[in-house]
């Protein structure tokens, strides 16, 4: 296929992020937790967190709007660092291993508010590994958007039919599959090393 390029998503790729994390300690039951994040901090509501809005200005919305869960509500962000359990580690050995290998350049390209990603440049060593990382807080753009796609084609030289993208999302993933990359909609990390060696990026080999 003559891949050049391999592009990670970071949470839920090679990052463990889960605000059910945080939320375990706060309320009682798993009910009350999904209850809580389906219906006060929604996926939707991160979003825009992940699309530039400002931390302040997403809680003191939610407040305003839900006083009576204000605690909680200031958590999400006042106890961020809890929603992260670590890296996966299974992912952060596929990546060593191409990296390793010296064959294929290596980005990333991430959901994730601006005033959040210095923590994590600080905390996972790996990250430095990429060549380039294009945070969609940073842009204010964010996945599924073909405009951030775009922006790393752009800035990195990157030729889409050369390149492969790895996401747990499958919206994203279908928007990068209709923008012409060859896609992995990543389940678990021994998935992605049968599919990268499918696709030729790893060897078979390869442990």
């Amino acid at each position: 296929m003559n891949l050049n390029t391999v592009i990670f998503d970071l949470g839920g790729v090679l990052i463990d992020w889960n605000p059910r994390y945080l939320y375990r300690k706060i309320f009682s039951t798993e009910e009350e937790v999904s209850w809580f994040l389906e219906n006060i901090c929604t996926s939707a509501w991160n979003d825009e967190q992940d699309g530039g809005r400002s931390f302040e200005e997403a809680t003191e919305e939610l407040v305003r709007a839900f006083p009576e869960h204000e605690l909680p509500i200031r958590a999400w962000y006042g106890r961020w660092q809890e929603t992260i359990s670590g890296p996966i580690h299974g992912t952060v050995d596929v990546l060593r291993t191409v990296r390793n290998n010296n064959q294929h350049r290596l980005y990333a390209l991430t959901n994730w508010s601006d005033q959040t990603f210095p923590w994590a440049l600080d905390n996972f060593d790996f990250l430095h590994w990429f060549e380039g990382i294009v945070v969609s807080g940073v842009e204010k753009k964010r996945k599924p958007f073909p405009e951030i796609y775009h922006i790393m084609f752009d800035r990195y030289g990157i030729e889409p039919n050369r390149a492969v993208y790895i996401d747990d999302n499958i919206k994203n993933i279908e928007t990068a599959e209709r923008l012409g990359l060859h896609v992995v909609h990543y389940q678990n990390p021994e998935q992605l090393r049968t599919e990268l060696m499918r696709l030729g990026i790893m060897e078979f080999t390869s442990s």
